[in-house]
């Protein structure tokens, strides 16, 4: 049933990627007046999409796991669920350039980076982690020190400092165990991966249609400006419009959310504490040939810039990119960093020659690529400060207009969609039960409304 104008209250949504897109669909659902704004030309922030010859292709490595409860109900919810298939990938393992499977006890006791005696208790002590967890004050405990007790040092130097570095930064050893021990649950290193059939294209388009059924106002290249109390609701700079509305749900990363916030009362009021973001360069190339078939396999210490390989055609059939094999490599590194600012095409090519320079037993030619994409994403992973439970933005200070739905709230949650999309379910429970407690003013009957400034 509609709710009555006298208590549809409006809302505006900053951000229009996974969070806010699922926050505006609850908050729709339940019959109030909802706009979105997005800086971009496309829905989706890092799950967005490009064209390619024909072919809407993701821009960035996406799949679903079996444990994404919330988004693979959200995706049911719209009405896809029969378009979600699952097939089973493997793991790979390059170090000083050398190529190893890594799936399974008779790969670990080929690992030759480890000492037979380390293969052995790195397989033990991966069996017992999370139980080794129990107990312990993970959210006080730097990554390095627990690992190193669980694997001892040799392992943690070999493997594990360098693949932590390589999503994290050279802080990455100081962030709190309690993130890796919560990740372990979800991720294998043979495991069925889902993906939608069209891509997320499909899935965004999908979404944003079932928004506009519910009466969505969505605003693409609409950047936030300044955040505004106004005593009975809030004002946002956009442009060279006002928007005005009785709630603002933000899904911004907090170093824009600070900005937005400026010198108001607001900023002294919400907590946006100052943590590092990883951002992210990541190519990807169309092969006329296969890799070596693993879905995902860390790069360590093997001459290339990039540390990590996602063949992408393991679980996505060639056909979705036009016949081809789709191999996408990345490196996490912060948005001011020179890699970040570099050229795309200059990135481009010296990556294909890494790449080529890795699998010279494949005898893998710069013919065998067909193109070479890069993106780029500047806020992608928050690198954690130790007792970050007690750090991290509130959902609501209990009295302002502002909600919070950053990935910086997913902790200690890993970062992904699914997270997101449990965040965002929480945060617009959150606020409709608020809006209960709030006192009704003639404001709260009125529509989205934009006031040209």
């Amino acid at each position: 049933m509609p709710l009555a104008e006298s208590t549809r209250q409006r809302v505006v949504v900053l951000g229009g990627g996974i969070s806010g897109l699922t926050a505006a669909r609850e908050l729709a659902t339940k019959g109030h007046a909802v706009t979105v704004l997005e800086s971009g030309d496309r829905w989706g922030g890092l799950g967005t999409w490009f064209d390619w010859n024909g072919h809407s292709l993701d821009q960035f490595y996406h799949c679903q796991m079996p444990s994404d409860d919330d988004l693979l109900q959200l995706i049911r919810d719209i009405g896809l669920g029969d378009s979600l298939y699952w097939k089973p990938t493997r793991m790979g393992f390059v170090v000083g350039g050398k190529r190893y499977a890594f799936n399974g006890p008779m790969d670990l006791l080929r690992f030759d980076p480890l000492t037979f005696p380390e293969r052995i208790r790195f397989g033990v002590v991966s069996l017992l982690l999370r139980r080794l967890g129990f107990g312990r004050d993970l959210d006080r405990t730097r990554i390095e020190d627990w690992l190193v007790s669980c694997y001892g040092r040799p392992v943690w130097e070999k493997i594990l400092r360098p693949l932590f570095t390589s999503k994290f930064g050279p802080a990455a050893g100081d962030m709190p165990a309690l993130y890796i021990w919560e990740r372990l649950g979800r991720e294998k290193n043979t495991v069925s991966r889902g993906y939608l059939r069209g891509g997320l294209r499909t899935f965004l388009d999908t979404l944003v249609e079932n928004l506009r059924s519910l009466g969505v106002d969505l605003r693409l290249e609409t950047r936030a400006g300044t955040i505004r109390e106004t005593g009975d609701g809030v004002e946002i700079d956009a442009g060279s419009a006002l928007i005005e509305a009785d709630w603002c749900v933000s899904t911004l990363p907090l170093p824009v959310l600070r900005n937005c916030l400026g010198d108001t009362p607001l900023a002294q009021r919400i907590r946006t504490p100052d943590v590092p973001y990883q951002g992210v360069v990541n190519a990807m190339f169309f092969l006329r040939r296969p890799l070596d078939n693993y879905y995902w396999a860390p790069v360590v210490d093997s001459g290339t810039e990039f540390d990590g390989i996602v063949e992408m055609t393991e679980l996505v059939e060639t056909s979705h990119y036009g016949g081809h094999h789709v191999a996408y490599v990345m490196k996490y590194c912060d948005r001011s960093s020179p890699l970040f600012l570099e050229d795309p095409g200059q990135i481009a090519a010296r990556w294909t020659q890494q790449l080529l320079a890795l699998y010279p037993d494949l005898n893998l030619q710069a013919s065998d690529i067909a193109d070479v994409r890069v993106f780029k994403a500047p806020f992608v992973e928050p690198a954690y400060p130790l007792g970050y439970s007690e750090l991290k933005p509130l959902i609501h200070d209990g009295e302002s207009r502002l909600f919070l739905a950053t990935s910086a709230q997913v902790y200690p949650k890993i970062t992904a969609w699914n997270s997101s999309v449990r965040l965002a379910k929480e945060v617009a429970r959150r606020l409709l039960d608020h809006m209960e407690t709030v006192p009704r003013t003639k404001r709260t009957a009125r529509l989205p409304a934009t006031v040209q400034v």
